[in-house]
């Protein structure tokens, strides 16, 4: 099982990102997909989550009408598009399968 995060970067306030969350060694289509952060100090954060087809999204408040996740099962990829990126978005993203994990990608939002 593996999960490779990617897509992280130093952007700008108001600037996007998207990060990608790439899966092999299991079935994809079988495992909802949640998106996590993590902030120096700060307890992980549940950020998105995306059912098994795609059909239900669901966000933290924080998130909402800013970051947007999908999904390709034909391409056992999972996205998180984040728009509007502000300071407070800084973090290591990743990306869960169940239990299984990526590395995680960085993301530094900063002038």
């Amino acid at each position: 099982v593996q999960l490779v995060e990617s897509g992280g970067g130093l952007v700008q306030p108001g600037e996007s990102l998207r990060l990608s969350c790439v899966a092999s060694g299991f079935l994809f289509s079988s495992y909802a997909i949640n998106w996590f952060r993590q902030a120096p100090g700060k307890e992980r954060e549940l950020v998105a989550a995306i059912s098994r087809t795609g059909g239900t999204t669901s966000y933290a408040d924080s998130v909402k009408a800013r970051f947007t996740v999908s999904r390709d099962n034909a391409k056992n990829t999972a996205y998180l598009q984040m728009n509007s990126l502000k300071p407070e978005d800084t973090a290591v993203y990743y990306c869960y399968a169940s239990v299984y994990r990526g590395q995680g990608t960085q993301v530094t939002v900063s002038s």
